[in-house]
């Protein structure tokens, strides 16, 4: 369904088991830069008036994980981290050439949102099956639903506002640039790395 042509090592969950801390302070850093994104499209591009729409609700449902994670923190005892890089962003804003079209900027923007919530949602999906805490893989099961419903939107938006066959096809250049990180990812205690 998620159309990723390299999936996440099931290894990669051993990491996240000795590193809860971690991770969560990253997945809670990672909602909130989807909330921010969330923002910046309505900032962005005012006159798309269904896009706009359904940001609002994505902030608003984005920064309730923000706080669902938060929460979970804290339950445990700890305190929110400091937030550090994604080598995953940074990796995939590459692909994206500088300048262009407003529209042509907003279907890359569309783009990398919606592999941005695949890949979580396919991550999310492997802490639901394979955590032994079974609390926590409940948590990733409900997330991992949402990012699905996520991943969707932002590609239905993309095909929507750009030409059909070109998004299909940047998405999947992208998709096939994304297995070429991920080769190099999937062994630090991140949600994308």
């Amino acid at each position: 369904m998620l159309g990723l042509k390299l999936p996440t090592d099931p290894r990669w969950v051993n990491i996240v088991e000795k590193n809860i801390e971690d991770i969560l302070t990253d997945h809670a850093y990672c909602e909130q830069k989807a909330a921010s994104t969330a923002v910046s499209l309505i900032v962005s591009f005012p006159e798309y008036t269904e896009l706009v729409q359904e940001m609002i609700e994505l902030v608003n449902e984005e920064m309730s994980h923000f706080k669902m994670v938060h929460d979970l923190i804290l339950e445990k005892g700890w305190i929110l981290g400091r937030d550090r890089k994604d080598e995953y962003v940074i990796q995939l804003l590459k692909f994206f050439p500088k300048g262009g079209s407003r529209t042509t900027q907003l279907v890359h923007r569309l783009l990398y949102a919606a592999l941005i919530e695949a890949r979580s949602c396919e991550r999310f999906r492997l802490l639901s099956e394979e955590l032994e805490d079974k609390k926590l893989a409940k948590f990733y099961r409900k997330l991992m639903i949402s990012e699905a419903g996520h991943y969707t939107m932002f590609l239905k938006f993309a095909r929507k506002y750009g030409d059909k066959e070109e998004v299909d096809k940047k998405w999947n250049e992208l998709l096939n640039y994304e297995a070429d990180i991920m080769k190099s990812l999937g062994n630090k205690e991140t949600i994308h790395g």
